[in-house]
């Protein structure tokens, strides 16, 4: 991808989304869409921050040709021409690096790769909010990742050892308040994760923690950090791809016919797709479980009218 015309200096009043423009640039070739839509949403959010004053509006101007050329770039890429599709990618990624980041967590691995993936997960999700609301889903995951990431780097920073885990976050401590701290600490240089920040997968229990529920079978792959190590030329153990343990397939499915008499509405009809696309997403990530749970989603959905 050609390289983009840098930004001018970013004025004061923007400091909230100046993570989100350094994640893009982060992704610009890592992955182009998400980079797209980071700064997609900075300009809107700038947009409401200040557009009047001259060094907001030559700011916005230059972030709008940067906007512009990367859409001409990725013209025929459906995750930039379809919404839908742009909303299913953002997601799946953002859950990708939130797993990450918990596993290593529960297996009590901390070092600084770990925190930028929570705190980077928190970030997108904000980022999707130019798809429109949020789900009450992704409220409580961004909030947790974003806690998580400063408690754990308050704790490193202190000496002390974090609780590895779930945590209940306390409801008195204002963790949007806290983001500089929860980033204060994150590498601005790919980071080499240690050997022992590889896991298995199949080990962490799905489930609820502090209202917040991990689908079942959406483990984050092993090399789904928040960067990716530069190659040094030195040789090192090849991660090896973790067997997955694909879910149960309900067998009515198989023999499923539409009824004559269901009648499903264009909101069915919407919700159908939006399983197919994330299916789809998943399997860009290798990620069978997740893509079969959603495609078994749609064809119930599309035979019974019901999910």
């Amino acid at each position: 991808m050609a390289a983009l015309a840098p930004l001018p200096l970013l004025p004061a009043q923007f400091k909230s989304i100046q993570h989100h423009l350094r994640t893009a640039q982060e992704h610009d070739k890592r992955d182009p869409v998400v980079a797209y839509y980071c700064r997609l949403y900075a300009m809107q959010t700038g947009m409401k921050i200040d557009s009047k004053t001259p060094e907001c509006r030559k700011f916005l101007s230059k972030l709008m040709d940067q906007l512009e050329a990367l859409k001409k770039q990725l013209g025929d890429n459906e995750a930039i021409t379809q919404e839908i599709v742009g909303c299913a990618h953002l997601e799946n990624y953002a859950l990708k690096m939130f797993l990450y980041a918990d596993n290593e967590d529960r297996a009590g691995r901390f070092h600084k790769n770990m925190i930028k993936s929570f705190y980077t997960a928190s970030l997108l999700i904000d980022v999707i909010t130019v798809f429109g609301e949020l789900t009450d889903e992704n409220v409580k995951h961004r909030k947790y990742a974003r806690w998580k990431a400063t408690y754990i780097h308050n704790c490193l920073k202190n000496g002390e050892t974090p609780q590895a885990g779930p945590v209940g976050i306390e409801e008195d401590n204002d963790v949007e308040e806290n983001e500089d701290a929860g980033a204060a600490s994150l590498p601005t240089q790919p980071t080499q994760p240690s050997s022992s920040s590889t896991y298995d997968p199949s080990n962490v229990p799905s489930g609820n923690y502090t209202g917040i529920q991990i689908p079942p079978g959406a483990h984050a792959p092993a090399n789904t950090p928040a960067e990716v190590p530069h190659s040094t030329g030195v040789a090192s153990n090849t991660i090896q791809p973790t067997p997955q343990t694909l879910p149960a397939i309900d067998p009515s499915l198989f023999n499923t016919i539409s009824q004559g008499d269901i009648r499903l509405t264009p909101e069915d009809f919407a919700r159908a797709q939006k399983y197919c696309k994330y299916a789809g997403s998943a399997l860009q990530y290798e990620d069978v479980s997740t893509a079969v749970q959603n495609l078994q989603k749609a064809l119930k959905l599309l035979t019974t009218g019901r999910e």
